[in-house]
Order: structure tokens, then C-alpha cells, then sequence
């Protein structure tokens, strides 16, 4: 399996984690990273943070490099410094817009990086399956579904990409929202193996909230998860992420990327 660090972890970062909704967080994350004259120096500086915590792969988030803003020389910056520091692009998280030209978009930028997997959601799951699979694969990118707030189990996962080519749409599990829902983790990997693209492995302290916390100290049955994606055999990405609204996880990133490398041994 492969560890990475998911770029979303720090989506407080940018208004010195004191946030109130995700949506502070995304908008104060974007408004950092998009001026073309600081992008350089301010992606580098997050490049070089990942690799401090002990990571040599990386999930970009949308709120450090966006498909709705990034320019070709943004994008060349960025491939240019991923490889300067030696960090491999595993995957482009968050949401791919609404229109086939938005996930289009979407599709140049992670492929501008060496990848081909977006994690997260887009409109047209749902709205235009038909489009979604023209530009996928005209641009030869997997997309992978995560479970969020709607999907409280496995069934509903599949309701949405059920229909979808398998070899094309599949899912990434975001254990934490599982267990926010009070659904057990390990399960719903067991349950969704054969579409299983991603894992974002997270934690959260108890059902009915969604409050991340450093693994082992919250409800979901992390080790067991990993447990379960040995015995099928995973040879994906597992996410170390973990998103606190009010203080740097960074420490804890680094306590539960050696935990999860302890369990894979």
C-alpha cells in the first residue's frame, strides 16, 4: 500500500485555525495560493511541510492548487517543485465542478502533475453520467466517489456510482464520515472492495460528529480498517487526513503516519 499525506489536513492553516465552517477554510486557502506571484514560494513552502512530516507522496487539495484558477505556469511551477522535492502526486482531492468543461479542467490540472485520479465529487455523477464518462476517458483519469454527509452506508455509495463502468468510476472510502454515521469503517471497505480506488483513512472521536482526531483516539476501527485492506490484497493509496478546525495536526499527522506504517509491516 501507499501512504500519502492528504493536502486538506490544513485547511484551517490560512486563517490561523479558527474556523467556523469548511467553506472559511476553502475560500481562505484558495485566496493564499492563487496569486500567480506568490505561488511559487507558498506552494513550496506546503510541499516542504509534507516532507517534514515524513511523506514522500502527496494528495493535492483544491485549496492549494484549483482547477477553476490554475494557470500553465502554475501548473508547471507546481510539477517542477513536486519533483524538486521529491513527492509523487497520488491523487487531486475535493469537488470537479458541475459541467463537463469543469471537470475537464479538473482532468488537465492532476494530469499536469503526473496523476490520473480525482477523489472527491462532481455534479455530473448524477446530473450527466454520460459526460462524465466521455471526459474521463478522452483524458484517461479515473474518478473516485467519496462518501460524505449523504452517504451513511455502503448502499448509498453504490445508488451513485453503481452504473458507472467499474474500470473508470470506482470510490475513495473517507473512513471518518463512516463513522460519523456510526457505520463501521472496516465494513464498508469489505462491502465496497470491488470499486475501492482510494482510502482516505481518518478518524473521528464520535458518531453523530465529525470533530478528526489523531488515529486510535476516536470511534472508527482504524487499525481494523487497515486489517481489512491487507487482506484484500489493496495495493492503492491510503490517506493519512485529519482536519481540526482550531490547532496545527501536524504532530498528530506524524503519530498516525507511523502508527499506519507500524500495522503494514
Amino acid at each position: 500500500m501507499i501512504v500519502s499525506c492528504n493536502g486538506a489536513n490544513f485547511v484551517a492553516q490560512q486563517i490561523g485555525y479558527h474556523m467556523g465552517t469548511w467553506s472559511d477554510g476553502d475560500g481562505a486557502s484558495n485566496a493564499y495560493y492563487s496569486p500567480a506571484e506568490t505561488f511559487a514560494s507558498r506552494f513550496e513552502a506546503f510541499l516542504l511541510s509534507v516532507r517534514k512530516m515524513g511523506f514522500d507522496r502527496v494528495d493535492i487539495w483544491t485549496g492549494e492548487l484549483n482547477w477553476k484558477w490554475a494557470t500553465d505556469e502554475q501548473l508547471a511551477t507546481a510539477a517542477s517543485l513536486l519533483a524538486k522535492h521529491g513527492l509523487t502526486v497520488t491523487s487531486y482531492a475535493g469537488g470537479f465542478g458541475a459541467t463537463e468543461e469543469e471537470v475537464t479542467r479538473a482532468c488537465k490540472t492532476i494530469k499536469a502533475l503526473g496523476c490520473n485520479m480525482l477523489g472527491g465529487s462532481t455534479e455530473l455523477l448524477t446530473r450527466d453520467p454520460a459526460a462524465l464518462v466521455r471526459v474521463l476517458e478522452r483524458k484517461q483519469v479515473l474518478f473516485a466517489f467519496e462518501n460524505h454527509p449523504d452517504e451513511k452506508n455502503p448502499n448509498d455509495v453504490m445508488k451513485v456510482i453503481g452504473d458507472f463502468p467499474e474500470d473508470i468510476v470506482g470510490t475513495v472510502v473517507d473512513t471518518g464520515w463512516f463513522g460519523t454515521h456510526g457505520y463501521d469503517a472496516s465494513k464498508a471497505i469489505n462491502e465496497l472492495a470491488g470499486r475501492l480506488f482510494l482510502v482516505h483513512l481518518k478518524d473521528v472521536l464520535a458518531p453523530g460528529g465529525h470533530e478528526t482526531c489523531q488515529y486510535g483516539r476516536g470511534c472508527v476501527p482504524i487499525e481494523r480498517c487497515v486489517s481489512v485492506l491487507r487482506d484484500l490484497g489493496y495495493e492503492g493509496a491510503v490517506s493519512v487526513e485529519h482536519e481540526p478546525h482550531n490547532y496545527d495536526p501536524s504532530e498528530e499527522i506524524v503519530a498516525s503516519r507511523k502508527m499506519l506504517e507500524g500495522w503494514l509491516k
